[in-house]
């Protein structure tokens, strides 16, 4: 039989299941094999890795994912397509599907009771538009065992997480992603690849875990404040950002120049210009300080 990931038969499943697609969930399904197995290849699943994967549609990434890895623990959010991916997957045993929403679910716990025998964990996924921040950041704040992730998007959103400072793409979701892991983009996927064609391209990110941070922080809730803070209004200066931030920031401007002068930073920079690095000097300057986010 046939891959699912090809048009005749994501057709056929579409059809026998009377499925149709909600745009509100963002579906939008992989119907090119060869892209497919690039990922896969990519990624570097083997027998010993135990796969995570979100929003996995009729299975067309997840069929391959099983054919390659120890076992893959997939999220579906979609209760009707449950009894689809109970048909396409049918042949394979070492595929979980849990019918829950990825932002509310208990994934460590369902990592301990699925995927605790497996070597390596990593994360492959054509990701949902509409929520693909939110996913990769409750992933990497909550600290979770997994060592890559190798996750399609939106080529806006890839970009945006691979930047570097100075460049148009760059802001407080690359700051947040480079503190976590290593990120890079590896490959461009055009729109065609998808049933129905998504209005825009995407891009397959790899993410790899950082086993030291870049930068120690003792409150990465207040740190991550400070990052997105400079970022409020990307035209103005940090200064004026951070007049917004804290509490009674217009009042205090001349404590929050003392901030940056205390962490060596120049007020009139902007955000798009400070590093990582940059962003930890100003997190323990705040520390010395009386200033309060507002």
């Amino acid at each position: 039989m046939k891959h699912i990931s090809t048009v005749g038969r994501t057709k056929e499943i579409l059809e026998k299941h009377h499925f149709t697609f909600k745009k509100s969930l963002g579906q939008n399904f992989l119907i090119d094999s060869n892209v497919i197995k690039e990922v896969i290849h990519k990624a570097d699943i083997n027998e010993n890795t135990g796969v995570i994967e979100v929003g996995p549609g009729i299975g067309s990434l997840t069929e391959h994912l099983a054919i390659n890895a120890k076992k893959v623990l997939a999220f579906e959010i979609d209760q009707r397509l449950i009894p689809v991916l109970d048909d396409t997957l049918s042949a394979y045993d070492n595929v979980t599907v849990i019918n829950e929403d990825i932002l509310e679910a208990n994934v460590p716990a369902r990592i301990e009771e699925y995927l605790s025998d497996c070597d390596d964990i990593v994360v492959v996924a054509n990701l949902p538009y509409y929520i693909t921040t939110p996913i990769l950041m409750n992933f990497l704040t909550a600290h979770l065992p997994i060592s890559r992730y190798y996750v399609m998007m939106q080529k806006e959103v890839g970009e945006r997480i691979s930047a570097s400072p100075n460049s148009k793409a760059y802001g407080s979701l690359s700051i947040a992603i480079d503190y976590y892991t290593e990120a890079k983009t590896v490959q461009h996927v055009p729109r065609t690849v998808f049933m129905p064609p998504p209005n825009v391209d995407s891009i397959i990110v790899e993410l790899k875990t950082r086993s030291e941070r870049k930068v120690e922080v003792d409150d990465e809730d207040s740190f991550f404040k400070l990052t997105r803070g400079a970022f409020l209004h990307r035209r103005k200066t940090i200064l004026n950002n951070y007049q917004t931030l804290f509490l009674d920031g217009k009042k205090k401007k001349d404590e929050i120049r003392a901030l940056f002068e205390a962490a060596g930073i120049e007020p009139v920079r902007r955000g798009e210009s400070l590093s990582l690095e940059d962003f930890k000097k100003i997190y323990d300057a705040f520390k010395k300080s009386d200033l309060e986010f507002a």
